[in-house]
């Protein structure tokens, strides 16, 4: 079974909005074990969006189809869909009444334009709208079939798993196939995509000849890079174990050729691996921003239950404050030691544990004879008073956001390295 996602909406190919429906709808066809190998995004132009439809049909068994089913003149879906089943819309009075009742509810008469909704191609299945008044529709061609469903996420989401996913695993077991499509990410800073995909080389052949398992790499921005390992399996139990020893394997690879720079698994941020050796250790933490500005704090104030292990900011921008209230000997605040006075600074003025801190020039302009994207992160853990410069590239707003997840990836790794 395979299924194409068509996104509908001249939005979309302006950039105006982002497309998280086929986004989430890939994941949950990978999660069943359902193989998706297209997305498409179509303007609200009948003979494309047909074209899109026709394309898609050609190359898939199923197509999922988000958007245009609204009360609007641009919303086209469903004669679209009509002209490639070959066949006229009818209006469907039960739906009208559903939408008449909706808006009688909230006290308001329902627009004409709303009884475009209750048109359905003939032969056709409306899906109930339950959040909404825009009703879905599974529309059979043969041994395929169509699936639309309004564009807004969380009338989408609910008619997907409703609707759409049991009739789509029937038609799946009616074809004989079971299997089940996992993935894990494993999240890293301090690589390059090409660095890295240089190191799993050998690897990422021996995955492919394999045919249940596959490696891609995600570029993600100061985020750093992804790697994702996605097995396919009989069920999830047998999924998960391949995911397991395959990982096991990636991680040697990468530590042993690139050293420690993967900081967590899926949806872990830098901040939870930040918090897991925090609490760990039962260590709090107090930090001194120049750069940044306040961003590192508020990336970990994003961790539930920061308050048990974070003491506070001192947002330290005018280089005064880092003198009268850091105790920073007065001259160039754009240094190692500047870094390392402030991180013992913020551990005295706040009584933490453990001080980190973050001074350097973000641009456009050079600051105490440094040039744009010099940064320094200095840490005061027990005796131990360190720092280590760094070159960021990018503008003003790149080179903070890259230097607070710099300043936390330096802090992961030298507790990692027991200072």
């Amino acid at each position: 079974m395979r299924v194409e996602i068509v996104a509908v909406g001249t939005e979309l190919l302006l950039g105006q909005i982002a497309d998280t429906n086929s986004q989430w709808l890939g994941e949950q066809l990978a999660a069943n074990g359902i193989a998706s190998h297209f997305h498409q995004h179509v303007g609200d132009n009948h003979e494309r969006i047909v074209l899109a439809f026709r394309t898609a049909l050609a190359r898939s068994d199923a197509l999922i189809v988000c958007g245009g089913l609204g009360p609007t003149q641009d919303d086209i879906t469903r004669a679209a869909i009509a002209e490639i089943m070959n066949v006229p819309l009818v209006r469907d009075e039960e739906i009208v009444d559903r939408i008449r009742t909706m808006f009688n509810s909230r006290q308001r008469e329902m627009p004409a334009n709303n009884l475009l909704q209750a048109d359905v191609p003939l032969g056709a299945t409306a899906i109930d709208q339950r959040r909404g008044t825009a009703p879905g529709l599974i529309c059979p061609l043969g041994n395929k079939v169509i699936y639309a469903v309004p564009g807004v996420p969380y009338e989408l989401t609910e008619m997907f798993e409703r609707a759409i996913l049991p009739d789509l695993l029937d038609r799946v077991r009616a074809d004989g196939a079971t299997s089940v499509i996992s993935s894990r990410v494993l999240k890293t800073w301090g690589a390059s995509e090409s660095g890295l995909a240089e190191a799993l080389a050998e690897r990422f052949i021996e995955m492919e000849s394999s045919g249940s398992l596959t490696i891609a790499f995600l570029a993600s921005g100061i985020e750093g890079i992804k790697v994702r390992l996605t097995a396919r399996g009989d069920d999830q139990e047998h999924a998960d174990a391949l995911l397991d020893a395959e990982e096991a394997v990636v991680r040697a690879i990468i530590t042993e050729r690139l050293g420690d720079i993967i900081f967590g698994v899926d949806e872990e941020t830098m901040e939870d691996a930040i918090a897991e050796r925090f609490r760990a250790r039962g260590w709090t933490l107090g930090l001194a921003e120049s750069l940044t500005g306040g961003l590192i704090a508020s990336r970990l104030v994003n961790v539930v239950g920061a308050s048990q292990w974070f003491r506070g900011c001192v947002v330290s921008y005018a280089s005064n404050v880092k003198f009268d209230l850091l105790g920073v000997d007065p001259g160039p605040v754009v240094s190692g030691s500047a870094a390392e006075q402030m991180a013992l600074g913020a551990r005295r003025v706040l009584g933490s544990d453990v001080g980190l801190a973050i001074t350097g020039v973000a641009g456009p302009e050079p600051q105490d004879d440094q040039p744009p994207g010099t940064v320094f992160v200095g840490w005061a853990i027990g005796d131990v008073v360190g720092h280590a410069q760094l070159r960021l590239p990018g503008d003003r707003p790149r080179v903070r956001s890259y230097g607070a997840i710099s300043a936390l990836d330096l802090l992961r790794r030298t507790i990692d390295s027991g200072h």
